[in-house]
């Protein structure tokens, strides 16, 4: 089964699941370099409902949200990438900068996002609870971060002369 779905499928798919009484969760960012942090957290995210939706940003919105230098890795490969998790069960990319128009869309049970947001400052939280969502706020894994692991490199690499 191919769990890289665009919107308009994943958004059927969805429908189906629901019929069957599944709860949806939706959780959404940049995954540039896949870490420790990511795996837990997603791992975490999976125990909220039956199915978890991961919304990936496309390469166009990683470079306006992070500057011109990311993504370090394409939207289709980090969409492989975490597809391949067995606690993710679909992926879709998205260019816009926010995925306030994908929750719309697709109405998750349950909005995620990590510990680094504050409840008030997730997107999507109000239109989630409207339909009779939550939110899950999941710690963060301190010091596991996609930039940690840059400069890990940097100061491995770069300094060596």
């Amino acid at each position: 089964m191919n769990k890289i779905l665009t919107r308009d499928v994943l958004q059927k798919k969805l429908e189906e699941l629901r019929k069957q009484g599944k709860k949806i969760a939706f959780t959404n960012g940049c995954f540039d370099i896949l870490h420790v942090g990511h795996v837990r957290y997603l791992r975490e995210a999976k125990k909220t409902a039956d199915v978890l939706v991961l919304a990936l940003n496309s390469d166009s919105s990683v470079r306006s949200i992070k500057g011109e230098k990311r993504p370090l890795v394409s939207e289709q490969e980090r969409a492989e990438v975490l597809a391949a998790l067995e606690f993710i069960d679909f992926v879709t990319i998205f260019p816009e900068l926010t995925p306030l128009e994908l929750i719309k869309y697709l109405k998750p049970d349950v909005l995620i996002k990590g510990g680094d947001w504050p409840e008030e400052k997730v997107v999507g939280r109000e239109e989630v609870k409207q339909w009779g969502g939550r939110v899950s706020i999941i710690p963060e894994v301190e010091g596991k971060s996609t930039t940690n692991v840059v400069d890990k490199i940097i100061k491995t690499y770069c300094s060596e002369k």
